[in-house]
């Protein structure tokens, strides 16, 4: 079952995700996955519950849209490998990113480099 309060969700959101549910439990999946699947699927479509309150910030439905677009974007390109904006990310990465990266940005020797070599290479390349 899913968690939380369903509170802060509309009534539109409610039926929507009751036929989500029901039309998962016609394809035979059971109730209790019926359910979170037809939550997380009204959270990915609106953004979550739309009543007032919680945080206290509001955000109109196109900026919570960016920001979902955005986050995943940016969990996409950890999953490949590429570091955040960080310049002390370099230290969390694997040797094998670092090389990846250096190997991107053509920088010479790096085949030879130990890892903090290639950290400080990598800083310099920009």
């Amino acid at each position: 079952m899913p968690r939380g309060s369903k509170d802060k969700y509309t009534d539109k959101q409610k039926r929507k995700a009751e036929h989500i549910e029901e039309s998962y439990e016609n394809k035979g999946v059971s109730e209790n996955e019926a359910e979170a699947r037809a939550w997380a699927t009204v959270n990915k479509q609106s953004g979550g519950g739309e009543r007032s309150g919680g945080s206290g910030k509001e955000k109109p439905p196109t900026e919570k849209k960016t920001d979902r677009k955005e986050s995943a974007r940016r969990a996409a390109k950890s999953r490949e490998g590429h570091p955040r904006t960080s310049k002390a990310s370099h230290e969390a990465q694997t040797v094998d990113n670092l090389m990846k990266e250096a190997r991107a940005k053509n920088i010479p020797g790096r085949s030879k480099m130990r890892k903090q070599e290639l950290v400080e290479a990598l800083r310099k390349a920009g």
